[in-house]
C-alpha cells in the first residue's frame, strides 16, 4: 500500500458532536487536515472557527471534496447514511472510516468500490452484521478492521461509571445531566 502524507488533505466528519468536537482541531493541529463537516446541527460560527472547520449542508458536497470521510453519527434509525449512490459520490482515491454504527454504510458497496479502486482504503470498528465483519472487506489488504470497545483501559471504565453517575445525580436535582445525547428534550 502506498501511503500519503496527511498535510494539507480534507477530512469530512459525518456528524459533528462532541467527541468529534475534540478531535477535530487535533487532527487539524497535528496532522494539518482541514476539516470538513456535515450534521444537521451547524456549529456556531465562533465554534467552526476555534477549530477551523466548514460546514456541508449537502453530503455529497462534502463527500465530492474530503479525502478521508469519519462517520461519528448517532444511529439514523435504520437508514444508511453512506449507501452506493453515496460512496459513488466520494471522492475517487478517498479513505472511509466508520466509528458510529454499522447500520449506517452498505459494506457490499463499500467493497465494491474498494475492488474498482473508486475508495482506496476503509476502517470499521463497526459493522453492519455485528460483530461479524463482512466477508470481502476480511479478505481486503486495505481493510482494517477492529472491534468497537471505546477504551479497554480500567481508567476508562472506571469513567465511564462516574460519568453517568453524575448525570444521573444532575437530574435528580432537577440540573440537566452534564452529557445529554437527547438534549432537545430538555430545552
Amino acid at each position: 500500500l502506498t501511503a500519503y502524507n496527511s498535510r494539507g488533505h480534507t477530512l469530512g466528519v459525518i456528524g459533528l458532536g462532541n467527541i468529534e468536537y475534540q478531535i477535530a482541531p487535533k487532527t487539524y493541529k497535528a496532522l494539518g487536515m482541514h476539516i470538513a463537516y456535515h450534521d444537521p446541527f451547524r456549529k456556531s460560527p465562533e465554534q467552526e472557527a476555534a477549530i477551523e472547520a466548514t460546514h456541508y449542508a449537502k453530503l455529497e458536497d462534502m463527500l465530492a471534496i474530503a479525502d478521508c470521510v469519519v462517520i461519528a453519527a448517532p444511529g439514523a434509525g435504520g437508514k444508511k447514511i453512506l449507501g452506493r449512490d453515496e460512496i459513488a459520490k466520494m471522492k475517487k482515491g478517498s479513505r472511509l472510516v466508520n466509528i458510529a454504527r454499522g447500520s449506517l454504510v452498505d459494506e457490499e458497496a463499500v467493497a465494491d468500490a474498494m475492488d474498482s479502486g473508486h475508495l482506496f482504503a476503509v476502517g470499521l470498528d463497526v459493522f453492519e452484521d455485528e460483530p461479524r465483519p463482512n466477508p470481502r472487506l476480511q479478505k481486503m489488504r486495505n481493510a482494517t478492521l477492529t472491534c468497537h470497545t471505546a477504551g479497554g483501559a480500567l481508567d476508562t471504565s472506571i469513567g465511564f461509571e462516574r460519568l453517568a453517575m453524575e448525570n444521573v445525580m444532575a437530574v435528580l436535582e432537577g440540573k440537566e445531566p452534564l452529557t445529554p445525547v437527547n438534549k432537545h428534550l430538555f430545552q
